[in-house]
């Protein structure tokens, strides 16, 4: 799903006030935390991801790697940090995908 200029905005407004979830440190991108990524999305379909100092990989490439693995949409990058969205596929999780604007 390739987001418009209104619902990335929407997006970015209502993660503002989140912490990330999730650190990526000097392991990178494992299979265990595309796991948990994956698992988080579909609980709250908007998720902050932070990229520690010690980490060798860039912020695009972890980007890249987890959109390809779990087929969310990156909202923003600031800085070191991820704002991932991916609409849940179970209706009583879809609080934000139900309030993104057309």
């Amino acid at each position: 799903m390739t987001l418009t200029g209104k619902q990335k905005a929407y997006l970015k407004k209502t993660a503002h006030p989140m912490s990330p979830l999730f650190q990526i440190g000097k392991h990178g991108v494992t299979e265990e935390l595309i796991k948990q990524i994956e698992d988080a999305l579909e609980k709250r379909e908007l998720i902050k991801v932070s990229l520690l100092q010690n980490t060798d990989v860039t912020t695009k490439e972890a980007g890249e790697e987890i959109q390809e693995a779990t087929g969310a949409d990156i909202v923003q990058t600031i800085g070191k940090v991820l704002v991932l969205y991916k609409k849940s596929s179970k209706e009583k999780n879809q609080k934000i995908s139900s309030s993104l604007p057309k």
